[in-house]
């Protein structure tokens, strides 16, 4: 008996990697990207652009038992957002209806900007999401478009994804970056394996019969400040100069918590920056 089939709308990084984990358990995997070339082997390519209405000639025409909407925004500006996570989303529904395809459920990937905590308190599923950012708002508004597809969907929204080739702060710790210590500023991360990881669990879950929430949050077990990762990773790679620049202050502080997933049974195998950090520096992850 084969296993189920999952159509990863937008299989780019994490997109990729969830299919390399859903290979090795046997699942169906159907990979819809501008360039096919570049999914992993045993991925059904599904040549398509998200951005353009017209279905993809070689969509799948039997059972799409899974849907994993995990896109990212070309441009980042409104508009760019919006044609990734509203309108995208908006053509592979219309896709999947024009096929009668109906997928046992959602996943749509999204993001932990849609909260704006500023002053370091816990957020979990059941918080405010009242965001007033364009990246936020364009989030909310493409939730509600899954949510109202029709089909059981679970929102996951992604904290801070890093691991190799999306190394921004090892650079910017290399040229001695700064930032403000007091008051804490909290930021909330998750390895790139781990969110891929996640969304794997999540539809074995479903696949066996596991009741799902309508949103889980994608972060480690350690929300951590800013300041004490720096420090880590300036320690680590033995960096001694700070850079002229006064003190970076990025906006938002919040801890993210991951509390429902892991009453599901799921566990990151990074819990904290250390652990995915040094797999990184050291070119095990």
């Amino acid at each position: 008996m084969s296993g189920p089939s999952v159509l990863i709308a937008g299989c780019g990084d994490v997109g990729g990697r969830l299919a390399t984990q859903l290979l090795s358990l046997g699942w169906e995997v159907h990979g819809l990207r501008r360039d096919i070339s570049r999914l992993p082997e045993g991925v059904i390519g599904v040549a398509g652009d998200l951005f353009n209405e017209d279905c993809p000639a070689t969509w799948p025409v039997g059972a799409v038992d899974y849907l994993v909407y995990c896109a990212a925004a070309t441009d980042h500006d409104e508009a760019g957002y919006r044609a990734a996570y509203v309108q995208g989303l908006q053509h592979v529904l219309g896709w999947l209806n024009d096929y009668g395809q109906v997928p046992e459920r959602l996943l749509f990937v999204s993001s932990s900007s849609v909260y704006e905590q500023q002053d370091g308190e816990w957020v979990d599923e059941t918080s405010p999401a009242q965001a007033t950012s364009y990246s936020g708002r364009v989030m909310l508004e493409a939730e509600q478009v899954a949510l109202a597809s029709g089909f059981p969907t679970s929102l996951v929204r992604l904290t801070g994804i890093y691991g190799p080739g999306r190394e921004w702060l090892l650079t910017q710790v290399r040229r001695g970056y700064r930032v403000v210590v007091d008051p804490p500023l909290y930021g909330n991360r998750i390895h790139v394996d781990d969110a891929a990881g996640l969304l794997a669990f999540l539809l074995n879950a479903d696949h066996q019969g596991v009741a799902l929430d309508d949103c889980y949050i994608g972060v480690d077990d350690a929300p951590a400040p800013l300041a004490e990762v720096v420090d880590w990773l300036r320690e680590y790679l033995g960096v001694t100069e700070w850079a002229e620049d006064a003190s970076v202050r990025r906006t938002g502080s919040k801890r993210c918590s991951n509390a429902r997933a892991k009453a599901l049974g799921w566990t990151p195998r990074y819990p904290g920056f250390r652990e995915g950090y040094a797999a990184i520096l050291e070119g095990g992850a």
